[in-house]
Order: C-alpha cells, then sequence, then structure tokens
C-alpha cells in the first residue's frame, strides 16, 4: 500500500470496531503518534494510521490480539513497519526496534490515562499539565485498567523525559478534544 490514506484506514477501523470508547482511544493513539512524528521529523501520516489501526482486531479477537489485525494489515498491503510496530505494541516482551514502534508503545497505555484524566476535568485537556498526570500515575485505583509499567517502560524506550512525553500527548490529545469528550 504505497498511498497511505487516513479515510480508508479509519473506514477499515469502523469494520471492526463498534465500542465507542475504542474509537476514541484509537483517534486518541493516532493523534499522539501524529504529534510525535512531528516532534521526530518523521512521517506524520504513517505514524497516525498506525495508531489509528493499532487495536484493529482488540474488540472481536482480545485474545488473539494483534495477530489477526497483523493478519489483515498484510492483505490490505500496509507497510511492513506500521505491522511491526503494532505487533510490539502490547507486550514488555516484544523487542521494538523502531522508534515509530516505541512511540505507538509509550502512547498507547498514556492516551487511556490522559483520556481519564480529562473525563474527571470540566475543562478536559485545556490547561492540563504533565502534572496531572503524573499524580493519576501514581493513584492505582484510578484508570485501573491502564498499565502503569508500559507507560515507564515506554517513556525509556522512546528517550523522552516523562514531563515532555506527557506535554505531548496532552497538547495532541486537546486538538481533538470535542471527539474525545463531546466537549
Amino acid at each position: 500500500m504505497e498511498n497511505l490514506n487516513f479515510e480508508k484506514a479509519l473506514n477499515l477501523l469502523k469494520e471492526w470496531v463498534s465500542s465507542e470508547s475504542l474509537l476514541k482511544h484509537s483517534l486518541a493513539v493516532a493523534e499522539a503518534m501524529s504529534a510525535l512524528a512531528k516532534r521526530f521529523k518523521e512521517d506524520e501520516l504513517k505514524w497516525k494510521i498506525t495508531g489509528l489501526l493499532h487495536d484493529l482486531d482488540y474488540e472481536k479477537y482480545p485474545e488473539k490480539h494483534p495477530e489477526v489485525a497483523i493478519e489483515i494489515l498484510r492483505e490490505k498491503g500496509y507497510p511492513e513497519d506500521v505491522i511491526l510496530a503494532i505487533w510490539g505494541h502490547f507486550s514488555l516482551e516484544r523487542k521494538r526496534e523502531s522508534l515509530m514502534a516505541k512511540a505507538l508503545f509509550a502512547v498507547d497505555e498514556l492516551c487511556g490515562l490522559a483520556l481519564a484524566t480529562a473525563l474527571m476535568r470540566p475543562q478536559g485537556f485545556q490547561d492540563m499539565k504533565p502534572k496531572s498526570l503524573k499524580k493519576k500515575m501514581k493513584d492505582k485505583s484510578f484508570a485501573k485498567g491502564v498499565n502503569r509499567e508500559h507507560i515507564r517502560k515506554g517513556i525509556e524506550e522512546l528517550g523522552l523525559s516523562e514531563d515532555e512525553l506527557f506535554e505531548v500527548v496532552i497538547k495532541a490529545l486537546a486538538k481533538i478534544q470535542p471527539k474525545l469528550l463531546g466537549r
């Protein structure tokens, strides 16, 4: 698939995902990936599509995630670097070679934490600071499904400071706040 197309990728995602929360999570990860691509001077569209499609099979095949997604994306001709990033995004044991793969691993769980935090704030992502996310990282009873170990390992692999990564993600998600929060 020489020419990546966001609308086609979004349509593919919607064929496989009906959960509103998983769609919002996918959009959040896509936006965070796009922001990191810009930060690292990488291909923003490719990174955004990788973020968008990373959980393509999770709703229908959670026990086979992401193997089914990988099969689908290979059949559709997605680039191998996109596929490898998706393959490595959910497990501490999998080695992530590319910067894109490390970025996806770093922002996947972080977007979940950021979304949960924004939902608790009247202004959502507006005026949110990294310290808000740091505080929520320490509160194990908040957003229990968010794997904090993945966030920490992702920060380490990506090579950004916690504050820098949190700031990039917050700013990215603030840009699409109405899509994510409905406000």
